[in-house]
């Protein structure tokens, strides 16, 4: 039996088989294929289900929802003959105006740039593997995208923005008329589009595709 060198037990892309304690180095597999043990046959990982160009079809789906949601209104209230109507960065503003920086930096970060760089380098990476960039050049900036990914996919909280938009409105519902208009549609399709590409994306997959 093989054992693991210190170097190998960091490298992610070195696995154990669960039945013979071989040491396999993972590869890129293509959709739907699973790689099975050369020695025991036994089932060791799976290609990620959603390929290249359904990973691409969310990313510009999530892209075009992006842009109204944060330029249309989330919310329209009508309150003793007045209409005030607010986007997510002037919601953010006017906290900031009140004096509560953080909570008008912690709101813009989740839930405008954040999301927005994630989407960016989602469709930078996509890119670049889908058309075989190979220069070094794009395998540096791959290898950047990569290694902040999980920074970025922290910092996107589109979740907590969309809690609140529900709290907001069960709160004031009894003292105005509240009106969900098309930027709450699109922020909310925003969320389900970037779960979506989330839950399908596979960080570790694309880093195996990169050394291969």
């Amino acid at each position: 039996m093989k054992l693991l060198t210190e170097h190998e037990c960091a490298d992610t892309s070195v696995t154990l088989c669960r039945s013979c304690d071989l040491v396999i180095r993972k590869r890129a597999l293509p959709s739907s294929v699973r790689a099975l043990c050369p020695r025991c046959h036994t089932p060791i990982y799976d290609a990620p289900y959603c390929s290249l160009n359904g990973m691409l079809a969310l990313c510009l789906t999530a892209i075009i929802f992006f842009i109204p949601a944060n330029l249309l209104p989330v919310l329209e209230l009508h309150f003793l003959g007045s209409i005030r109507t607010t986007t997510i960065s002037e919601g953010a503003m006017a906290v900031a105006n009140q004096g509560y920086w953080v909570v008008a930096i912690a709101v813009l970060t989740s839930a405008v740039i954040a999301p927005g760089l994630l989407l960016l380098s989602v469709l930078s990476q996509i890119l670049i593997i889908k058309y075989r960039l190979q220069v070094p050049f794009f395998r540096d900036i791959l290898k950047r995208l990569l290694k902040y990914h999980g920074l970025l996919s922290q910092l996107t909280m589109l979740e907590i923005y969309m809690i609140s938009i529900f709290v907001s409105v069960f709160q004031l519902t009894d003292y105005t008329d509240i009106y969900l208009g098309m930027g709450t549609f699109c922020f909310a399709m925003l969320f389900l589009v970037t779960l979506f590409l989330q839950r399908e994306y596979h960080l570790e997959h694309m880093w195996s595709v990169l050394d291969d």
